[in-house]
């Protein structure tokens, strides 16, 4: 039987605790995503809703299909900077006139829309997402242009914005803009570059510069309709290909040019009505422990998330730190690997290096559940070959060309987070539970290691060694590392796809599955040198 059997006691003081910690991280995230929903505040949302406009998240709710879901990508970007959480835009994937989408909407109650760092780092991994699972973009564009105290940050790597729309044509990628007001200077480009440009009257306004630019460049005299309106780009310069009466007739037309886009999946779910998991969601809750040095098993997360629990396990009895095996989620053939008791071996790394080109052969996408220390250290382990076993990890995750899926449940460190395929080897998407602690090493040990080396470093140029400022730096050191390992922070920086409930994982992965079979899912037998 490959049906998973679960000994989860929620009853137990370590199952209890484990959730009471999930709440509390999960209450202290739905703070930080309230600011990205309220975008520049109370007053600048009245302040727009008075002219008549809608709000970005109001704008994708009427472009999605009714009571389809939205998975909302990168919401906490920004988040401990001095910029509004969210980087100005909202962004996700939904379904359009039964299409999968990636929607990019600019939120002009932030700065009037303004691109900011975080809103360039934001939307570039959105082109990213699009590109590679081959997703039509559709922009909804209200936005002045670039922050410009802020241009020597975006200015030049910004012009990438641009050139990704022409790839993502040039591929077959359909780009669709929607201008629901400014789209100014470097801007303009954005409606300029898309293959198919709805425009607003008396609302949409696209110039490369507005009227008082102009005039100081050039001595002319104009006003925004017929430099830049609507009425103008469809009747004049062609820019507009469909001329909407007001917001929601843009949308409308939005959800007409997608329907007849004839852009089609790759490939559907191998189940057309797969079973759900035996096991309550909500159970996922109760799994990871409070302090991430005791182990827990992700069996009992797979039998959560996979259907009908149903787990085909591959080499059990080998590199037993390591689960890997088959299943489906949401009718869609997955192969996992796990870590079980965090730290990776010489036989794990070998079990997963087989694995992953098992995957490859049978075109079989491959779903990262991270819970790792890195590599085993040590004499023992050194001269078993532990570098080579891992470089031969990371060299099989770094080829395969299947799609790849990341969830940081428990630890990621060190070189056993890019052997578990982490952000910089480029899974399709990547997602992180508030339990999730992301760094070079833990915490402790680093800040054990820095004290180390000072001391070692007194001793040896024969120096007086401060004993009390060294433990001070030491525990300095800890809290730092412990506050950068967080998952709001390292969300904050764009270097995961968004913290998520652990009782959604199911759902967000298979909706981000779905997205992936949007385009080819096709294996590789070529991988770099081996070291046997």
């Amino acid at each position: 039987m490959t049906i998973l059997s679960s000994t989860l006691d929620l009853t137990s003081p370590e199952a209890q605790a484990a959730a009471t910690a999930m709440r509390e991280q999960l209450a202290e995230i739905d703070v930080e995503v309230a600011k990205a929903v309220a975008g520049g505040g109370d007053k600048y949302m009245a302040r727009h809703h008075g002219r008549g406009k809608l709000a970005a998240r109001e704008r994708i709710e009427l472009l999605l299909d009714l009571e389809s879901p939205f998975l909302e990508l990168a919401t906490l970007a920004g988040y401990g900077s001095d910029f509004t959480i969210g980087g100005s835009v909202v962004a996700g994937i939904g379904l359009v006139s039964g299409v999968e989408c990636l929607v990019v909407a600019n939120d002009p109650t932030v700065k009037g829309g303004a691109s900011n760092p975080w809103s360039l780092k934001k939307s570039l991994r959105m082109h990213e997402i699009a590109l590679a699972n081959r997703l039509p973009v559709i922009s909804l564009v209200e936005s002045g242009g670039a922050d410009l105290p802020t241009q020597k940050d975006i200015f030049i790597p910004g012009g990438a914005i641009f050139r990704n729309l022409t790839r993502l044509s040039k591929e077959g990628i359909p780009t669709i803009a929607l201008v629901f007001g400014n789209s100014t200077a470097g801007g303009a480009y954005l409606p300029g570059m898309s293959d198919h440009v709805v425009m607003i009257e008396e609302q949409s306004k696209v110039f490369l510069a507005g009227p008082p630019l102009v005039k100081a460049a050039t001595g002319e005299e104009s006003d925004e309709e017929s430099l830049g309106g609507a009425d103008m780009h469809a009747r004049v310069s062609g820019l507009a290909d469909h001329f909407a009466r007001d917001e929601q007739d843009a949308i409308r037309i939005g959800r007409d040019i997608v329907s007849r886009l004839n852009h089609r999946k790759a490939a559907g779910p191998a189940t057309a009505e797969p079973k759900p998991p035996r096991y309550p969601a909500g159970d996922l809750l109760s799994i990871v422990p409070p302090d991430l040095k005791s182990p827990f098993d992700p069996r009992e997360v797979i039998a959560r998330i996979v259907d009908d629990s149903d787990f085909d396990e591959f080499k059990p009895l080998y590199g037993s730190s390591l689960v890997t095996g088959w299943a489906q989620l949401h009718g869609f053939p997955v192969g996992i690997l796990a870590n079980a008791r965090g730290v990776l071996f010489s036989e794990e790394s070998q079990k997963a290096t087989q694995f992953i080109q098992l995957a490859n052969r049978s075109n079989t996408p491959l779903l990262f559940l991270h819970n790792t220390t890195g590599y085993m250290v040590g004499k023992e382990y050194e001269q078993g070959g532990i570098i080579k076993h891992g470089a031969m990890m990371i060299n099989a995750v770094s080829n395969s060309t299947v799609p790849h899926i990341s969830v940081l449940l428990g630890n990621s460190y060190g070189a056993g987070h890019y052997g578990m395929c982490g952000r910089a080897y480029d899974p399709r998407f990547v997602f992180t539970w508030p339990s999730a602690r992301s760094s070079v090493m833990g915490a402790q040990q680093l800040a054990d290691v820095a004290y180390s080396v000072s001391k070692a470093s007194a001793l040896a140029q024969d120096k007086p060694f401060d004993e009390e400022g060294a433990q001070a730096m030491r525990a300095f050191i800890e809290g730092k590392i412990t506050a950068e390992a967080l998952p709001m922070v390292l969300s904050g920086l764009v270097y995961d796809d968004g913290i998520i409930d652990p009782r959604d994982t199911r759902d967000v992965l298979g909706i981000a599955l779905s997205a992936i079979h949007t385009a080819p899912v096709e294996g590789t037998s070529s991988f770099g040198v081996f070291r046997m």
